[in-house]
Order: structure tokens, then sequence, then C-alpha cells
């Protein structure tokens, strides 16, 4: 059985990412890419659909671990009836093939250890073929295959390779493993020290430039270098968590594929990457938008591949187990296909931020903000199937039109605030019905969204049902946080809407109409985020500190946060890392320390000058090649 998905942390090389667990076991990994098959998977099964373990033989968990510095070289100690060893885990900054780094290291005693390799290709359901060439031993299975080195004797058993060896006080031993194409030669070893120095000198040199200082600058910037580590590099996409199918309930079905980028989830997570001084992740970002999105509006999807891919099927992984028994495993995602009127809100909203930290539309992006609002005009009027992907009929969700209005007001303002010079503009800017569009939602939000009797803007038009989005309302500037309305509303979601202390997004097991699943989930971390956020704005800041400081609480040791949290179990769960939590609570903590807006953090042409030699120095660093022999 898989580890609690606290005692996991995360290595990546911004092409895809592994999850490393308190035991030494690598439980999760998919190569070459995020999305693609993965080759060990006991994450969702158990040790037999693949994982690679390295711990002391006599077995359990690390007594401490933690990232060295600030970065994604992760380092756990095992303290023994022999001795204490560390095991170090990192993969390398990519050059062309995908590496992962784990070397084990001599604290004090002798200890003997053990290695266990299992490579199931396919999700765990293949079974390479293994043989030894020139040093290596080469795993091959269709079209991928695995090549391990390592100065330690190994032995098959049982298809996997083994090997169990003693190392004492002061004393190195490396394993390397890379992927390659099965039809292309394995690459050369590296020298495993180097890499992992050279990981964490990159990553460190990144991380230096976060603008973010004061109370919780840790927390924000591990929650950076955790977003930084879900973008794909080639592309610019940012995919929502590294993993597929962890529940929202243990033993539930609510178990989805999030290693996919979501327009929502990636406009969130770069608006956090642009406040902390991060220009050049912006503009990556646009780019890949740009390629992702080309076409009509109407065809805009809510997620697409890390590479900008559209076709995302959703099938059932019959042969995996599920985490703990929640079934069905599902990879791919149907969700892909459902109209989300906020996206468009969310992604207008990130070109205007985008602007104002310097990043003004090319003319080929300005020409998107005008297609997709006149998109909007004919289309705002609709239901959709709202922020929480329910696989119900479509309604008028409140928060969708709400976000609507937000991205709607922000090209008014980079209209108003921008020369049609610097913004590419061609032609008369349609602002007199831009303005009334704005109006018009504004007003029908107000009488339709807010239910009197219930004393709150409520899920969808006409309900009764409380929803956690509708807290975005004075986030996004659609209404005051102090405006009745509002305040009412804030108080009937922490009222009724909270467990223990923690935000739910809508009360699941009342909503099945809604939803079309069955069963509870986890309190929703993001919204509880968003609450401490809101109480902050009415002026219960004493409150809204207490409950951030709770929420950082419930991070693993690592620093790491999942989609969601068992109140019951007191466990987090749902997909992992998450980028939507880490996002949620960089804003906060923004927000709750005083720190400006992005918009307003570059208020000189010499600090703009200074922000994007910064991110040139940061690209240069991270994604810098180098060849290690």
């Amino acid at each position: 059985m898989a580890l609690p998905i606290e005692d996991y942390g995360i290595i990546g090389d911004t092409h895809t990412a592994a999850l490393v667990g308190r035991n030494g076991s690598i439980d999760w990994l998919c190569l070459p890419r995020f999305d693609s098959e993965a080759c060990f998977a006991a994450l969702l099964g158990n040790e037999s659909n693949g994982c690679w373990k390295i711990a002391p033989a006599e077995g359990g968990t690390a007594t401490r671990r933690h990232y060295m510095g600030n970065s994604l070289v992760l380092i756990s100690e095992f303290d023994t009836g022999q001795g204490t060893v560390r095991l170090i885990d990192a993969m390398p900054i990519r050059e062309e093939h995908p590496w992962v780094v784990r070397v084990v290291e001599g604290i004090s005693g002798r200890v003997d250890m053990s290695m266990c390799l299992t490579i199931r290709f396919g999700y765990g359901h293949t079974i390479p073929w293994v043989h030894r060439s020139d040093g290596l031993l080469v795993a091959v299975a269709g079209p991928d295959a695995l090549a391990l080195w390592t100065p330690v004797e190994t032995r098959g058993v049982d298809y996997s390779t083994v090997a169990e060896f003693s190392i004492s006080e002061g004393q190195r031993i490396p394993f390397t493993l890379s992927w390659s194409q099965s039809h292309d030669s394995p690459p050369r070893p590296i020298d495993a020290w180097y890499a992992i120095e050279d990981t964490r000198s990159c990553w460190e040199e990144w991380s230096s430039h976060c603008s973010f200082d004061g109370e919780w600058e840790d927390a924000v910037t591990r929650s950076l270098i955790t977003l930084k580590a879900l973008t794909y590099e080639p592309t610019g996409g940012i995919v929502a968590a590294v993993t597929a199918g962890l529940p929202e309930t243990l033993g539930g079905e609510r178990n989805w594929d999030y290693r996919y980028c979501w327009l929502r989830d990636a406009t969130l997570t770069l608006g956090a990457l642009m406040r902390s001084g991060y220009h050049e992740e912006a503009i990556a970002w646009r780019d890949w938008l740009l390629r992702a999105i080309a076409g009509d509006p109407s065809d805009l999807q809510i997620m697409y591949g890390p590479g900008g891919e559209r076709r995302l099927v959703e099938w059932e992984v019959d042969w995996l187990d599920g985490y703990e028994g929640s079934k069905p495993v599902r990879i791919g995602n149907a969700a892909c296909d459902q109209y989300q009127l906020d996206v468009y809100g969310e992604v207008l909203s990130t070109m205007y931020e985008a602007a104002k930290v310097g990043d003004p539309p090319t003319t080929a992006t300005w020409g998107l903000t005008e297609t997709l609002m006149d998109f909007l005009e004919n289309s705002w009027t609709k239901p959709d199937d709202g922020i929480w992907e329910v696989r119900g009929p479509q309604r008028h969700f409140t928060h969708s039109k709400v976000m609507a209005w937000a991205g709607i007001d922000k090209v008014i303002k980079m209209a108003e605030e921008f020369s049609p010079t610097v913004l590419g503009m061609s032609g008369d800017i349609p602002l007199d019905r831009w303005r009334k569009m704005r109006s018009a939602i504004h007003r029908e939000v107000m009488e339709k969204g807010y239910n009197p009797e219930v004393g709150a803007f409520t899920q969808y038009y006409g309900s009764t049902d409380l929803d956690a989005s509708i807290l975005m309302i004075p986030l996004v500037g659609f209404l005051p946080a102090n405006d009745k309305r509002m305040v009412s509303t804030i108080n009937a979601i922490e009222r009724d809407l909270t467990e223990d202390g923690f935000v739910l997004r809508y009360r699941a097991e009342d909503s099945v109409e809604i939803d079309g699943l069955h069963g509870k989930e986890g309190a929703f971390l993001a919204c509880s985020f968003w609450m401490a956020d809101c109480l902050a704005l009415i002026g219960r800041q004493a409150e809204a500190r207490a409950l951030f400081e709770r929420l950082l609480g419930i991070r693993n040791d690592l620093g790491l946060l999942s989609e969601e949290y068992d109140i019951a179990a007191k466990r987090l769960v749902g997909n992992f890392p998450q980028a939507f939590s880490h996002v949620s609570l960089v804003n906060a903590a923004y927000n709750l320390s005083g720190h400006p807006q992005a918009h307003e953090m570059q208020g000189s042409k010499q600090m703009l000058r200074k922000v994007r030699q910064g991110s040139r120095r940061k690209k240069s660093s991270l994604h810098r090649r180098h060849s290690i022999s």
C-alpha cells in the first residue's frame, strides 16, 4: 500500500516530476513528460506496479527530511541501530534526457542497505525486457527505455532488480536512472554528485529573485518553487498537479487526472509568479496560451496538454487498485470538453496584470483579447459547467458570471490606461459596448445571484446552496468586502459551509444532482485561503491570520499541500502537490502581510528594467544546459 500523501516529496526537472516517499521509495514517475505513461505507479496500486526503493535493510522511514536550501534536491535521513544514512534525490535540469539521481551517503556507523528497482511501463502494466549493455542495466518495452548505472552489484529477482550493500561514514554511493527512446542508445552515465550540486545551484539561483520578504517568506518561497516545478519548460505550460487518480475522498470515486494545463490554474499560478518578480514565466505562458487556444474562441477548452494538446481522452485503468482502494483510476480528463465561462475572465484578467508589470500585449495577443471579448458579448448569458467541473446539468453559476465581469473589467481598464500604440490596437475600440456588457453582468448578478432569504450570494441563480467560489467576489473587485450582502455571504459560508474551521467547496453529499457524483469530499484548501483573505478585508485580521497559520500547519514536513484536506482522517487528500493550493497560499501571504499588488510593485522604468534583467538571469541559470561526463 502507498504511503499517506503527506509522506511524499517532489523532485522534478520542469518537464516532469517524481514523488519520493518517506520510506525511500519513488512511487510515481511519468517519463518523459508530466502526462506520459507512468513507469512507477505503485502510488495507485502496489510495489508490483512499479517503484524504486533505496532504504536501510532493516526498513523504517526517514527520521528527518528537508530540501537542500531553496531547491528541489531532497534529503532524507534514516537513523538505524547501525548508524545514520542520508539519501539524496534530485532530477537534474534537463539537457537532453531526463535523469533521476540518487546518492546514498554514510553519516555515522556502517549501515546495511537494500535497493529494489521495479520498472513497469504503461501505468504499472508492462514488464520490460532487461539486459546489460556497456555497464548499464537497460529495461526496454515498446517506445520506452530506462538505463540504470551504479557501482553496486545488482541481480534480477522476480522481474525486479535488487541489490544489497553497506555504507560507512563519509562514503557516497551513486545510482542514476535515465530515460531514452527504446530505438536510441541510452545516454552515458553522469557524475551524480556534480548533478546534485548543479541542480541545487540552479534552483537556489532562481529562488533568490523572489520579491517577497518578511513574515512567511519560507512558506511563500517553497510554494513558488513548487509552482515552478509544475511548469513545462519547453512550452511554458503549467500543469495543475504531478499526479493522477489521488482521491478527494479516501476510498471514493472522485479521482481525476490533474497532469494537464487548466487555463484557470495556470493564470492564477502565473499571477503568483509575476507578483513575486518572475517576469520570464509570464512571457512563456502567454506564448503557450496563444498557441494552445488558437482558432475559434467558441472552441476554447478549459484545459490542454502541456504542449497544447486538445484531446485528453478519459479512460479507466482497470489493473490498478487505486490509492487506498479509491476506484476507478482515471487517466485523461473528460472535463476538457466542458464550457466554463469563468476561464475567459481569468485569461483576460491575466493579460491586464501582465501589461501592468511591463509586458503589454503584442498585436497577436490584443487580437486574441478582442476576439474573446466578442465571444463573451454573445455567450455570457448562457449557462455553463462552473468552476468545479460538475458532471450534472449546466446552470447559471454565480461565480462564472462574476469572473466574466472581472475579465471584461480588466480589458476595459487596459484599453483606458494604455495607448493604442502600446497595445497594438487596430481600429476603434468598442469601449461603450464593453462597458454596457460589464454593467449588464453586474446588474444581473446582483438581481439573481443574491438570495435574500438565504442572506447570501448562492451557487447558481435561484439556488439556496452556498458555494465557496463566491468568496472571489471581493477579491476581484466585483463588490467591496464590507458591502452588507458580501459580509452576510462570508458569515453564511463560515457558518454553514465550514467544518472544523476548513471551508468546503459546496456540500457534495447533498449535491448529486449538481455534480453527478456520490459521496463526500475533503475541504478544498484554496477555499480556506480565500476565506482568510475575505476575513482580513472585513477587518477580522486576527481571525484571518489564525486561519492562515492553521493552513500552513497542515502542510507536510516539506512545505507541500495537496488539493484537499480530510477533516475526519486529518490527512491530505487529492492530487499532489496542487498548484491551486500553493497559488492561494502565496496570494494570501501577500494580502495578509500588506504587500502591494503585482502592478503596484513596478513603480518606475528603473524597477521594470531590474525585473527584466533578473528574469533573464533566472532563465539562463535554471534552464542552462550542462554537460556532465
